[in-house]
């Protein structure tokens, strides 16, 4: 399936490790001719990390969308009836992101974007990146995995030894995750090993 033409919201959550993965994921989706509306919540705006300094990852988003990032709640509310997208992207999505949209709560722009798609009955894939997603967040994963609509880049354990709970999305499988969810099909398989020829 094509993307170029289609409307696709990326929402960002507050997993600084792992915007350097889902960057030139932006960057492949805008070459391939997708519209992308960039929303992301206060902690991605507003925190410096090691990972980069607060409004240094949005500067660089705004700047390959040539689009303002959403971030409000009250911007973000208009992606449902009044100007719909084509697909809800979130990632990474954080577990305390996940077990909010997971029962339903609304507390930040990129929350509203996807409730907003999921009632226009449009895809919503999300790109985990949780620290306790074999522990008190796999509850929610499971309460998400089979809501119609929703999709999950497929995803495994980044680091078993030191983190067992922990698991990330191979965030290089997006643009393919994008593609099925598009069809209305899940990206299989869903966990998967998280890296690739040893990286």
């Amino acid at each position: 399936m094509t993307l170029k033409g289609k409307r696709i919201g990326f929402g960002i959550t507050g997993s600084h490790c792992t915007y350097s993965e889902i960057f030139p994921q932006i960057e492949q989706l805008v070459q391939l001719g997708a519209e992308v509306v960039p929303v992301v919540t206060g902690t991605v705006k507003g925190t410096g990390t090691r990972f980069g300094e607060a409004g240094e990852w949005v500067g660089k988003i705004e700047k390959v969308t040539n689009t303002k990032v959403i971030d409000s709640i009250v911007d973000a509310e208009p992606l449902g009836p009044k100007i719909p997208l084509d697909c809800m992207v979130v990632a990474p999505i954080t577990g305390n992101s996940l077990s909010k949209f997971a029962n339903a709560m609304t507390d930040s722009p990129v929350l509203m974007a996807a409730k907003a798609t999921l009632r226009n009955q449009k895809p919503v894939v999300l790109g985990i990146s949780t620290n306790d997603a074999l522990g008190l967040n796999g509850i929610n994963i499971m309460r998400l995995m089979p809501i119609k609509h929703i999709y999950f880049i497929p995803f495994g354990q980044d680091d078993p030894v030191k983190k067992p709970n922990s698991m990330v999305a191979r965030m290089d499988s997006l643009i393919e995750t994008i593609d099925s969810a598009l069809l209305g099909k899940q990206l299989q398989p869903v966990i998967i090993e998280r890296f690739r020829d040893g990286n």
